[in-house]
């Protein structure tokens, strides 16, 4: 009798504390799923525009625009032009080293690029750059025409002048200029070269 009485009183607990747990389980919140981080636009490592001012770019069979902390960035935007071509590099700076020319997309314009390490082609007497300034040195190219060269003689084409002044109008140069070439920009028009 007493062991029918235990197993009673055993039954009736563990009844009693399931059904507690099932009142517990029952009035306890269920928690929430986490909520879904929201939405953002992603936020490019580089410029919003293509290849605009201060952003970097990678050369391949085409340029392409990349992070300037990349071992590929070899080239950095000093002025982008929006528009038409026209205009070729008015508005870049006289030591740009080579200009690129962007169309398509709705992108058109240009981008005044200097390289991110020498050689620096911008430079006076470098030999390149969309620019003749002081300093450079020019070769006959044909009639009427000449194009830049190094100074130091390592370019294909030997240098004949060299650009020693700038002056508003040819009667300015000095008494030893064999060569007056064409400068960009406004005031100091007019390169005066020396026959080297």
């Amino acid at each position: 009798m007493y062991e029918y009485g235990a197993a009673r009183l055993v039954r009736a607990v563990s009844a009693a504390l399931w059904a507690g747990t099932l009142l517990l389980t029952g009035c306890q919140r269920t928690p929430a799923a986490p909520a879904a981080p929201p939405a953002s636009a992603p936020i490019p490592s580089y410029g919003a525009t293509f290849l605009g001012p201060g952003d970097c770019a990678a050369r391949g069979q085409a340029f392409r625009e990349v992070p300037c902390t990349s071992e590929r960035a070899v080239a950095q935007v000093s002025v982008r032009s929006e528009g038409a071509r026209t205009a070729g590099a008015a508005g870049c700076p006289l030591n740009t080293d080579f200009v690129l020319y962007i169309g398509g997309d709705g992108a058109s314009g240009y981008a005044c690029m200097r390289n991110l390490e020498a050689p620096h082609p911008g430079d006076p007497g470098m030999g390149g750059g969309p620019f003749t300034v002081v300093g450079d040195c020019v070769y006959h190219a044909g009639a009427d025409q000449v194009k830049e060269t190094p100074c130091d003689g390592s370019g294909a084409n030997p240098p004949e002048f060299k650009v020693t002044s700038a002056v508003p109008r040819r009667p300015d140069c000095p008494a030893s200029t064999a060569l007056y070439v064409e400068l960009p920009g406004g005031g100091d028009g007019v390169g005066c070269a020396r026959r080297l």
